[in-house]
């Protein structure tokens, strides 16, 4: 999903974008122009009219971009499968304010794959935030929901934020903590 930074788009149709820092669901109006500030994880920050907000990667035709792929399983595919691609589907969700995914910032703790008995799935996923007053809690929490609910077969994901233990710079992957400067 190449782009320069700060490139300028204007909305095609009407289209549902999440407002951040807080989560407000809004409607954008087709004629309003902005730029995208990141284009991570099949998802874009727009920055429109002051404020900044998150456009799913399914909508992304409203700002010209190439729709993101529906994630796909192999035939018969195990409980094991599909937690695999939970876990790469999580590793597609960003802060909208840091380059770094999710899971490369330590920030889910757990996820559990549970077959139903009509073959269909429940996902329950346990994360945290860097900080427990983090105002892009909502956002992200919405974010894996809907990249988890995404995978055939999977019925229904949980998402439950916990701060037991609490967030530190030590569950960074050693990528994330030179991307971010926290390498000491």
């Amino acid at each position: 999903m190449a782009h320069q930074e700060n490139e300028p788009f204007i909305i095609g149709r009407p289209v549902e974008a999440v407002m951040v820092p807080s989560g407000q669901s809004i409607t954008l109006q087709p004629g309003v122009a902005g730029f995208i500030t990141q284009a991570l994880g099949g998802s874009f920050t727009l920055y429109v009219e002051g404020n900044l907000y998150r456009l799913a990667g399914s909508q992304a035709d409203a700002i010209g971009k190439d729709v993101a792929m529906t994630p796909e399983l192999p035939p018969n595919a195990t409980e094991d499968d599909v937690r695999e691609l939970a876990w790469q589907q999580m590793r597609s969700c960003y802060d909208p304010e840091i380059p770094v995914n999710i899971v490369d910032l330590g920030l889910v703790y757990e996820c559990a794959v549970a077959t139903n008995e009509d073959g269909t799935r429940a996902v329950t996923v346990d994360m945290t935030l860097t900080a427990p007053g983090c105002g892009m809690g909502d956002v992200l929490v919405a974010d894996v929901r809907e990249k988890i609910e995404a995978i055939p077969t999977v019925q229904r994901a949980a998402v439950n934020l916990v701060f037991d233990p609490p967030w530190s710079r030590a569950m960074m992957s050693d990528a994330a903590k030179l991307q971010t400067g926290m390498m000491w």
